[in-house]
Formats: structure tokens, sequence, C-alpha cells
């Protein structure tokens, strides 16, 4: 066998391994290789009215795809209502292991007595995930994330995926193997990164690759898993956030990536709860940009949701 000849059956030999190292997320759920699939996610629905309007609007006249719901939160309510009317709204629970807002708090749902680590002084959850983690037994967590469960299937609520608030479920591998536990045992899929992570990396450095060994058990236990997550557009100025958000549409690489917004509707009373009022005002106003739909359709960006994941997984091979 010349050079030439032995260079090229190495290479038959070498490019299947190299292409199933590199098969994206997307790829695995039956998508083909170079496309590029978004899931648009809004944060927060629950929380208050102004955020149930925000998440609203942006599905019903923008793009945004999927939210998920703060349980704790007074507003819950309303947006059960609204769920009962529009069932296939991808929605999933917001799981809430902090209250971080200076006079607008909420406690666990479990209650003090069986929860007593994830309990601040006045009553509430604590303000920061450092202290959540400092203070609540990976016990106390799984309680917990049950409980608001729990709330959720008692008043009907459709759950189409598990994330979580203020990443507070990434803080420590303990937290992050209770949230996967519940996650495979109720069959609902979780919020994790198991591909090229390009953001995450950025964002969180070191997160991704402290969860990878967990990603196989996830797959295997039946749930989807993402390649990528963004979440800066939190800090995005608002007289920027549309230029923004168009600019990372035209650079997604290939793959399944979800992209967070905190999109509201500011109702009188929303800049007493949270200084970021008007960022989350430009959340839903850039989910609603023209230009923005135009751009997706051009680029031929898929959209997609957690609902539409799980129902891809059931038909996709395990990892070895």
């Amino acid at each position: 066998m010349n050079r030439l000849a032995l260079i090229s059956t190495l290479l038959a030999l070498l490019l299947p391994q190299t292409t199933r190292a590199e098969k994206t997320f997307a790829e695995r759920l039956g998508w083909k290789p170079k496309d590029v699939v978004v899931i648009l996610h809004v944060d927060d629905v629950g929380m208050s009215h102004s955020s149930n309007l925000g998440g609203i609007e942006t599905v019903e006249k923008g793009v945004a795809t999927s939210w998920s719901v703060m349980m704790p939160c007074p507003w819950v309510p309303e947006i059960a209502k609204y769920l009962k009317l529009h069932p296939d709204v991808d929605s999933g629970l917001h799981l809430t292991l902090t209250s971080e807002w200076s006079l607008y708090r909420w406690p666990p749902l479990a209650g003090k007595p069986k929860v007593p680590g994830l309990v601040d002084p006045e009553g509430c959850l604590w303000r920061s995930v450092e202290l959540t983690a400092t203070h609540a037994t990976p016990d106390e967590i799984e309680a917990e994330i049950r409980a608001q469960i729990d709330r959720a299937e008692q008043m009907g609520l459709p759950m189409t995926h598990l994330d979580s608030h203020m990443g507070t479920l990434f803080a420590r591998p303990d937290y992050f193997e209770r949230w996967a536990k519940v996650g495979i045992e109720k069959g609902i899929p979780v919020l994790v990164v198991g591909g090229h992570a390009t953001y995450v990396q950025k964002e969180n450095p070191g997160v991704s690759e402290q969860l990878r060994p967990m990603i196989p058990k996830i797959w295997n236990g039946g749930l989807p898993v993402i390649d990528d997550l963004h979440t800066d557009s939190y800090v995005w100025k608002p007289e920027e956030k549309t230029a923004k958000f168009l600019a990372l549409l035209k650079e997604l690489k290939p793959g399944v990536t979800e992209i967070l917004f905190h999109a509201s509707i500011p109702t009188e009373d929303f800049p007493l709860i949270t200084s970021s009022s008007q960022a989350r005002l430009a959340d839903a106003r850039a989910l609603m940009d023209p230009a923005v739909k135009k751009l997706i359709q051009e680029r031929g960006i898929i959209l997609t949701t957690w609902k539409e994941l799980k129902e891809r997984r059931k038909k996709a091979a395990p990892m070895e």
C-alpha cells in the first residue's frame, strides 16, 4: 500500500470517530448537523403581574417559544388561569431557591419546619445564591424542588422542563444531582448543557466541565440535553438589547442553544419590585421586534421548545 492510500485508509477509519465526538445534541435529537436550533426562553413568569404580561405578550406576539414559572411567588394563580386556556404553551418550572428583592419576597413552599436551612431571618428564602449554598442541605433542596412540583401538579400546570432561578442548582454538584434525580424520576427535562457550551464557558466558566460527567446519566435517563445556554442578555443595556440580540442570532453555532430573557411589561408598581424594570421591558420589545423575526427566517434558524426536545429524545439513541 502506497503512502497516499495508507493516509486515505487511516482517514476513513478516523473520520467516523471524529464525527461521533463532535456530534451536537441537536443532531442526536434528529436535526441536521448544521442546523441552528434555538429555544427563546422567558424566565420569572409568575413572579409578578408584569412578568406574566411579558411572558404572554412575547409568546403570543413575538418570537419567544418557552417560559418557566416561579411557583413560590404571588402571581402564579394568574398564569395558571392563562395556561388552562392555553395548554399548549411550553411552560416549565423556574425552580426558586432565593428571594432576592428588597421589599417583595416569598418563603419556601415546603415550609420552615421541613427546610430550615432555606429560611432567612425574615422567614423567606435567602437573598443570594451564596447564602443558600452556605445554609441549605441537599435534602432541603430536594424537598423544596418536590414541593414546587407538587404545587404545580395541584394547580394543573404543565411542566415541560425544570430550570433554575439565579442558577442556584448549579452552585453545588450535590444540588445539581438532586435536581437531575427528580427530573429523571418524574420524566421532566432539566436544563443541562452537554455540547460545545460556547457561551456557558464564557459566562460561567468551569460549570459545564464540572457537571459534564452527569450528562450521559441524564441523557440515558430519557431526558434531552442542549448544546449551549446564553444568559448575558440580563446585563445588556436597555437601549442595546435588540441590536445585541440580532448580533447574537447571527453568530450562533449549530446545535440547540437556549437564550434567556426576563421579558416584562411593567405596571405602575413594578419599579418598586426591581430596578431592572426598563431592562425587562427592553427584553420584551426585542422579542417582539419585526427585525428579529425577519433575521430568524432569513438565517433559517429553527425555533423549538422543551416539549419538542422531550418528544425527539424518545426516538434518540442512548449515549455510550
